[in-house]
């Protein structure tokens, strides 16, 4: 794996360099810092770089969202973290975004609808103060969903913030702008006021589970201090109450249900909605979900209308408020403080109970569903989770068995629909060059349906049930959809990819000799269509073919008269 440190300098790296800020922005979109204000509430009160312009409604759920609401009792230092929808204006695609999302996994790409928001929230008593308290907040804002790598910077940066203030968090910007531009599939040293960050960023090409690899060593002053994973959160701490519903909860999330998690602090509702989300890795939660929302939030009645059913999303509230508002949601998950059963110090478990039942403020934790599993729970891996409290098994050992135990359920599941997807792409002797490619054949629920008993989950995966079921309800879900459109768009390029190739392998020229001017421009037209697309990164094609193809190009068009070749050159 390659290794980039504080200069890096790939291709890209150094195009981005010509512009300001340009390689800040490859990780992060800006730095808030949010304060309380007696008359106006929360405010911004800066924002990093200055030339970043947030819009109104963008910085009124920011400042909500970057305080704890009063009911969470939060004293002292709190990370948590948000995610926000951008206003419509700024919804666009930048070339450095698409290019890292072409290789990194479907997991891990950036945003281009939403903000991640990154938080760092103190409060302590404070007597210069009216209000008797200090409360303030650094907020990372970044497009990206690196949970870890961003609570790391924040754990480094904001205590001192808050003592030096707005000339560190300067010098700490500037120092973020000297980092090479975003890549998949490289490893980084990040400087950050003294500490080096040793980061490896996913790429799709990586084994799914496979353990970070060592980057080669370097003579890095200070020693790096390595970070196993920028997005990979404790599992089990986040699990731990709900051990014996995992199967349960791995489902809802698959199929896209409305859940709300209501927990004591924004920290665990959080890493809560977090987790859910990545418990279908390698597979995209494809709905909406947020991570800390609060009653000022601008889609809150968008969210908790009584007109038309709850939408797909899984919410992370803490207001008591909200037991009220949601108590007609099919999928209410309300966590308390972790507490220790008498036997072994194993943590209570949470009780299936009747969404009926969620109707008071002091409404007791438990899961309040109807809901029924497809398939049966997994008793070994339960038992083993167990046994590894009992043992004093440490967390991130706890952890990597559920992710090892998510990730091997989740492939069961999508290998079979992987499986006939690639059924559906047409021969490599079909394409053509003088064609146009042909499309991929439609996807038939019955027809994969009718393959299930000889290649399904059974195959790789012990637990029984209705797979089956489960597959319908799934092909209802926004995650098919969005699977589905993501892998047609990929075999799609793949098939344009192809015709170039074989376009580049054949002989046009013999191609135009019996061919009239008006079809020779036309082939040239369409032909520089195809090198615009590929060398826009919207295809993955070789440089050598790409370099083939415009000498091919040149050289049709020398068979044409000068006139039209002036014409085609001026175009």
């Amino acid at each position: 794996m390659n290794t980039f440190d504080g200069c890096g300098s790939s291709r890209e790296d150094r195009a981005e360099t010509r512009r300001p800020w340009a390689r800040f922005s490859s990780w992060l979109e800006c730095v808030c810092v949010v304060t309380f204000d007696l008359e106006l509430g929360q405010a911004i009160e800066l924002v990093y770089p200055r030339h970043v312009k947030l819009t109104e409604k963008e910085k009124t759920s920011l400042c909500y969202l970057a305080f704890p609401d009063s009911y969470s009792g939060c004293i002292g230092d709190t990370q948590f973290s948000f995610r926000m929808r951008q206003s419509v204006g700024r919804r666009h695609s930048r070339l450095r975004d698409v290019i890292y999302n072409r290789d990194a996994p479907a997991t891990l790409q950036s945003e281009t609808s939403h903000f991640y928001g990154y938080v760092y929230f103190r409060q302590v008593k404070d007597a210069s103060v009216k209000r008797g308290y200090f409360q303030k907040s650094l907020v990372l804002v970044s497009r990206l969903p690196f949970v870890q790598l961003f609570y790391s910077m924040l754990h480094i940066i904001a205590p001192e913030f808050f003592d030096k203030s707005e000339p560190w968090l300067e010098t700490v910007c500037n120092e973020i702008d000297q980092w090479p531009v975003l890549a998949a599939g490289l490893t980084f040293n990040l400087p950050l006021v003294g500490v080096v960050l040793q980061v490896t960023i996913p790429s799709q090409n990586d084994k799914p589970g496979s353990p970070v690899k060592a980057a080669a060593k370097e003579n890095v002053v200070p020693t790096p201090t390595l970070l196993p994973s920028v997005h990979e959160l404790d599992l089990f701490k986040c699990f731990q109450s709900v051990l014996i519903h995992l199967q349960m909860l791995w489902e809802l999330t698959l199929l896209g249900e409305p859940v709300v998690v209501m927990a004591p602090s924004p920290t665990v509702s959080s890493e809560t909605v977090l987790a859910l989300i990545s418990s279908i890795s390698p597979l995209k939660f494809c709905c909406d979900f947020r991570p800390y929302f609060t009653i000022h939030d601008c889609e809150f009645r968008e969210f908790t209308t009584r007109t038309q059913a709850p939408p797909s999303v899984i919410l992370g509230v803490t207001n008591p408020f909200f037991i009220k508002t949601f108590h007609s949601w099919p999928h209410v998950l309300r966590l308390g403080e972790t507490k220790m059963s008498e036997q072994a110090s194993v943590p209570k478990q949470l009780k299936l109970k009747k969404v009926s039942k969620l109707k008071t403020l002091d409404t007791k934790p438990g899961i309040f569903t109807a809901y029924k599993s497809f398939l049966l729970k997994d008793k070994i891996l339960i038992k083993r989770l167990l046994k590894g409290i009992q043992r004093r098994r440490p967390s991130e050992v706890q952890s990597a068995i559920l992710r090892r135990h998510f990730l091997e359920l989740t492939q069961s599941f999508i290998i079979p629909l992987e499986r006939y997807m690639a059924s559906l792409m047409p021969l490599q002797r079909s394409v053509t060059p003088w064609k146009t490619p042909p499309q991929v054949r439609p996807f038939s629920q019955d027809d994969f349906m009718s393959m299930l008993e000889h290649s399904g989950p059974q195959l790789t995966s012990a637990l029984r049930g209705d797979w089956t079921g489960l597959y319908r309800k799934f092909f209802k879900s926004p995650n098919f959809d969005g699977w589905y459109r993501h892998r047609q768009r990929e075999m799609t390029r793949k098939l344009e990819s192809l015709h170039l190739e074989v376009i580049c392998a054949a002989d046009p020229l013999g191609w135009t000799r019996d061919k009239s001017e008006v079809e020779i421009v036309d082939l040239v037209l369409k032909l520089r269509e195809k090198l615009n697309k590929a060398r826009s990164q919207q295809l993955q094609v070789k440089d050598d073919i790409l370099n083939k193809l415009d000498l091919l190009i040149t050289s049709i068009m020398s068979s044409l008269p000068k006139e039209l070749q002036d014409v085609l050159k001026a175009q």
